[in-house]
């Protein structure tokens, strides 16, 4: 039985205190002006730690997957999943959880309120930087994996025409039915930012939808193209593909482990465990995992648990 009480507590929190984040928890500063940090005794089978995560399957994929490798090495946890995507953050602040999985997109867009930036690494060391100063949380290895915003073609159609890439697809538009949900051709990362970046997009057809029919109108051959999610669990399927973004249009989304500076410092290790994580699991292994849960209707833990097997 998932746990509900994290989210009553958190409802009643209101999203202007994340500019408060920063003073909650920080360490005190010595009068040389270093940070001081309170030193844990207690190993590791004394200590719990708290493993939060958003509501929708990759999210509680990774949350469990950090779960499994702490108990593995002697941790207590408790597992505090389906917590709202605008709480998350404080929730981690405030000391409710110690550690959730989180994307650099939305780190350095939503919550550090800052300018795009297209260079996966740069984004990262941003807020990497910008979390230890502001938020008093350490940003732990980036993931390969990115679950960020994409074009899925079909995959007969993107080989008949010769289109692995975005640019391929401008070049060749006037072949291709595209739909998406009606603000994919108002947003600024819709079409048109897409147009500003690659060219004016001629295409055959659009069409409108609800995005989550988009997969099932390619499938019913009604279009040959739509917005995608890099990891969604649709992509794992011949079916489809994803197209490369070649002028990287689109921010990365690399998925981030976010955790509290006093957990790592008391417990340096905990770092190390997550780490060997995140380097395990690409965009593929992510869409691929997605997919057990997604599609067929497998058990986020039942799947967690099997890969997990996999890395020992």
């Amino acid at each position: 039985m998932k746990k509900k009480v994290l989210a009553v507590i958190l409802a009643v929190v209101s999203v202007a205190a994340l500019a408060a984040c920063g003073s909650n928890g920080a360490a005190e500063p010595k009068a040389d002006g270093s940070a001081a940090t309170e030193k844990s005794s207690s190993t590791s089978a004394d200590t719990t730690i708290k493993i939060g995560a958003k509501s929708f399957s990759e999210s509680k994929i990774l949350g469990e997957l950090y779960a499994l490798a702490l108990e593995d090495a002697g941790y207590k946890v408790e597992r505090e999943f389906e917590v709202s995507d605008n709480l998350i953050h404080q929730a981690v602040c405030d000391g409710q959880i110690d550690m959730y999985p989180e994307y650099t997109g939305t780190s350095l867009l939503t919550i550090l309120d800052q300018p795009m930036e297209t260079d996966p690494q740069i984004t990262y060391d941003k807020v990497k930087e910008m979390y230890a100063e502001k938020f008093n949380l350490d940003v732990l290895d980036m993931c390969e994996a990115s679950n960020g915003n994409g074009l899925s073609m079909r995959a007969d159609v993107a080989e008949k025409y010769g289109i692995k890439s975005i640019s391929d697809l401008q070049a060749n538009a006037d072949k291709i039915r595209f739909g998406g949900t009606s603000d994919t051709f108002e947003r600024e990362d819709g079409l048109p930012g897409l147009e500003q970046t690659y060219g004016t997009f001629k295409f055959k057809s659009k069409n409108t939808f609800d995005n989550s029919l988009k997969y099932q109108a390619m499938a019913n051959d009604e279009v040959d193209c739509v917005p995608a999610y890099t990891t969604d669990a649709q992509l794992s399927s011949d079916e489809f593909v994803l197209l490369d973004d070649d002028k990287h249009f689109w921010p990365p989304y690399n998925i981030i482990p976010v955790v509290r500076q006093e957990l790592i410092d008391a417990h340096p290790d905990v770092a190390e465990i997550i780490n060997k994580i995140s380097a395990a699991i690409d965009t593929e292994t992510m869409t691929k995992l997605n997919a057990q849960v997604d599609i067929d209707k497998e058990e986020y833990e039942d799947v967690a648990a099997d890969f997990y097997a996999t890395l020992k």
